[in-house]
C-alpha cells in the first residue's frame, strides 16, 4: 500500500482510552486519568489470578465482566442518550464506569468484612483506623471514579447514581453467591461446586486455591514467616562460611 493509499484510509479513534477533558484545568486532568480505572483493572485482575492463582481473583474478574454485560443489556433496554451526544458512543444509561466501580467497591467491602482478616498490630486503635482507612479508600476511590463521568460532561447525575447503585447490588449479590454461601455452607450446593471446581484435576494442574479457606488472611503472614525464617537461616549459614574462610 502506498502512501498515498494509506492517507486516505478512514481512521477511528480508540473509545476505550480515549477521553476528552478541559487541558486549563488541573481538576479535569486528574479525573481523566481516574476515568480510565476501569480499563486499568483488567490487567491488574489478570495479574493478580495467574501470580497468586486465587479463585477469588477469578471470580471477582468473572463478576466484573458479568456486571459489565448486565450494563449492556441495560443500556440496549432502556436506550436513554448521553447528556452530551458528542462525548462517547452508544447510550449512556446507566453509567458503566460507575457500574464498574460500584460493583468493585461492594465485592471488596464485603471480602474485607465477611472473610479477610488482617494480622493484628496488638493496638486496637490501629487496626481500626487501618480498616477504616482501607473502607475509605475504596469507597473514595470508587465515588471519584463515578463522578468523574458527571464532571467530564460523560453522563448525567441520574446516569451515575443508578448506575452505582447497581454495581454495589450486583456486586453483593454476587459475592454471596460466589463466596458467602459456599464458605459458610459447605455441604450446599453451591459449597459442593465449590469444593468440585478446587478439587478438579484441570483446577489441580493450575494450581488454583482458596486461601482464605486456611489463613485468614489468605496465607500472606504464614508465607512472610516462613520467608524470614529461611532468609535468616540463609544469612547465618553465610557468616559461619565467611568465618571459616578467614
Amino acid at each position: 500500500m502506498s502512501s498515498d493509499e494509506r492517507a486516505a484510509v478512514s481512521r477511528a479513534a480508540l473509545d476505550l482510552t480515549y477521553v476528552l477533558y478541559n487541558d486549563s484545568s488541573i481538576l479535569s486532568h486528574v479525573l481523566a486519568l481516574l476515568t480510565l480505572t476501569p480499563i486499568l483493572l483488567n490487567p491488574a485482575y489478570a495479574a493478580l489470578s495467574v501470580w497468586t492463582r486465587e479463585l477469588l481473583f477469578l471470580e471477582m474478574w468473572a463478576g466484573q465482566m458479568l456486571c459489565e454485560c448486565f450494563n449492556y443489556a441495560l443500556k440496549h433496554v432502556i436506550r436513554e442518550e448521553r447528556p452530551n451526544v458528542d462525548l462517547g458512543d452508544g447510550y449512556g444509561f446507566p453509567s458503566s464506569h460507575s457500574q464498574w466501580m460500584g460493583y468493585f467497591a461492594s465485592f471488596l467491602f464485603l471480602h474485607f468484612s465477611l472473610r479477610h482478616r488482617f494480622v493484628n498490630t496488638g493496638f486496637r486503635v490501629l487496626d481500626y483506623a487501618r480498616d477504616a482507612l482501607l473502607f475509605a479508600f475504596i469507597f473514595s476511590w470508587a465515588a471519584a471514579v463515578a463522578f468523574s463521568r458527571y464532571y467530564l460532561s460523560y453522563h448525567s447525575i441520574p446516569q451515575v447514581l443508578w448506575g452505582f447503585g447497581i454495581g454495589v447490588v450486583f456486586g453483593a449479590v454476587y459475592y454471596t453467591v460466589v463466596e458467602y454461601i459456599p464458605t459458610r455452607k459447605p455441604s450446599s450446593l453451591l459449597g459442593r461446586f465449590r469444593t468440585a471446581l478446587l478439587t478438579n484435576p484441570v483446577s489441580t494442574w493450575f494450581r488454583l486455591r482458596d486461601g482464605w479457606a486456611v489463613w485468614a488472611d489468605s496465607g500472606t503472614e504464614a508465607q512472610w514467616l516462613r520467608w524470614r525464617e529461611e532468609w535468616d537461616r540463609q544469612r547465618l549459614d553465610a557468616k559461619k562460611m565467611g568465618a571459616k574462610a578467614q
